[in-house]
């Protein structure tokens, strides 16, 4: 299940909340019932296995070209 952060636009509370991607996001904080605004941040990508490099995707022989 997907984790969402929401920052309250009056009092600046930030939480975070596990929400599945059907459900509605949140509009009211629940410390001071002001408005939530949800928060986006860059998710980390981690590559494995082959075929990521430039030099996994080319064949040993140099370029194909031959044809």
């Amino acid at each position: 299940m997907p984790t969402y952060a929401y920052r309250c636009t009056e009092c600046a509370t930030e939480f975070d909340v596990y929400q599945r991607f059907d459900e509605d996001s949140l509009t009211s904080c629940p410390s001071c019932s002001g408005s939530l605004r949800k928060l986006f941040s860059p998710t980390g990508v981690i590559f494995k296995g082959s075929g990521f490099y430039r030099t996994d995707s080319r064949s040993s022989t140099g370029t194909s070209k031959d044809s």
